[in-house]
């Protein structure tokens, strides 16, 4: 898939307004993002790209900050190399959980060790809505429980499911290299009861799941809740993350309006990941 990389330097900079600038990107399409110095790169699937709605955010900030922009134009490619060079170190999450490429030679040991080709920057477990749900993860048993991963990048979710005695995980991606690359890394991982699809949620048919993981951007969200509950057992919990606090609103009103009940939710950075019970009825 070709990507738009657009590199935003802000002035003054201020760490919360990159968050709110960045949240707002989200809200467009865009969905990967690199902090740098004093701004982000941000990263758009091209043909999703809309100049006018990135005006449209950006300008209206001109008044109180001033932006340096530069665009270009990344060729469809695997990230791999990129993200050895650059961005990709070692990664201890829960004190349990140690993510690593196969090029590092040097890490620490941990109960679960998860060995991934990195793909961008969701997906490597160094953003907030990834390592909060592997931390849900790592404090519940999922022994014997079917898993939906949806979003599920370069499957660091369903490997750990996997390792954590899941029975069987259905990982689910709209992007051909997340695709790949969860296929890829599940054989990497030794994992053989994953299986894994390309497309969203119009894939969902009959299958029942104890569990789900949406770790997408809250209009997705917000789109496609009411499949995933349609597939969610009665007693079982969809863990969404991918947007702010401040969403907590729309999220639970949208969940409440199904009929499931609040689970409490965890913050990191102001990223969430939120719980809802489908209760027994």
């Amino acid at each position: 898939m070709e990507y738009r990389k657009i590199s935003i330097q802000i002035d003054p900079f201020q760490e919360w307004f990159r968050d709110v600038l960045t949240s707002q990107l989200a809200e467009i399409g865009f969905d990967s993002f690199v902090e740098i110095e004093e701004g982000f790169e941000a990263y758009i699937p091209s043909q999703l790209f809309s100049l006018r709605d990135f005006d449209k955010v950006v300008s209206a900030y001109d008044d109180d900050y001033d932006f340096l922009i530069n665009s270009e134009i990344i060729e469809d490619q695997n990230w791999n190399k990129e993200w050895e060079k650059n961005y990709f170190k070692p990664l201890v999450i829960g004190g349990e959980c140690m993510i690593r490429a196969p090029f590092h030679t040097e890490y620490p040991n941990a109960k679960y060790e998860i060995i991934i080709e990195p793909n961008m920057a969701f997906g490597t477990g160094n953003h907030e809505t990834t390592a909060t749900i592997v931390e849900s993860i790592l404090q519940n048993d999922l022994s014997g429980k079917t898993i939906l991963d949806m979003g599920c990048g370069t499957g660091i979710l369903s490997i750990l499911a996997s390792m954590k005695g899941a029975k069987h995980i259905t990982a689910i991606d709209i992007d051909k290299w997340s695709y790949e690359g969860t296929l890829e890394n599940a054989s990497l991982n030794n994992i053989q009861n994953i299986s894994v699809k390309l497309g969203d949620a119009a894939l969902l048919g009959d299958e029942k799941f104890d569990l789900i993981f949406a770790n997408i951007h809250k209009n997705v969200l917000l789109n496609d809740m009411e499949a995933y509950h349609n597939v969610l057992n009665d007693g079982g919990t969809l863990i969404m993350s991918g947007f702010y606090t401040e969403d907590i609103p729309d999220i639970k009103n949208k969940a409440e309006s199904l009929g499931m009940k609040d689970a409490g939710y965890v913050e990191k950075n102001n990223w969430t990941a939120h719980s809802f019970l489908k209760e027994i009825e």
